[in-house]
């Protein structure tokens, strides 16, 4: 099970959002690179999930992570491969997660496709 996880991880980068005050009065937001990370990530195109989102619901990817990637509800970040910018919808992230006795260890979390302001 392991090796098929491995082999459907890909590389991601954590999203920071910085806002700085502008000349004008404002307010300038610009969005950083952090730390690299795996991430195995799934579209839900089941009939619920489409029902959902036409109810405003855009939970509709799953993301599947090793223990320990400080994904929070709200986190921001991006998918190397392709640029798809994700958020964690996730409330409780520790709710789905491997229990310490099986023989790997990874978190799963809910997102939805984020497009970052600039």
């Amino acid at each position: 099970i392991m090796s098929l996880l491995s082999s459907a991880m890909q590389r991601c980068v954590f999203m920071h959002e910085q806002t700085t005050p502008d000349p004008q009065g404002g307010f300038t937001i610009t969005w950083t690179d952090g730390a690299e990370f795996d991430a195995a990530i799934v579209f839900d195109s089941s009939i619920q999930a489409r029902t959902a989102e036409k109810m405003g619901v855009t939970s509709l990817y799953s993301v599947t992570v090793p223990k320990g990637v400080p994904l929070h509800y709200y986190s921001v970040f991006r998918r190397l491969s392709d640029g798809l910018t994700l958020r964690i919808t996730s409330r409780d992230t520790t709710d789905k997660q491997t229990p310490e006795s099986a023989s790997f260890q990874v978190s799963q979390l809910t997102a939805e496709q984020y497009e970052v302001t600039r």
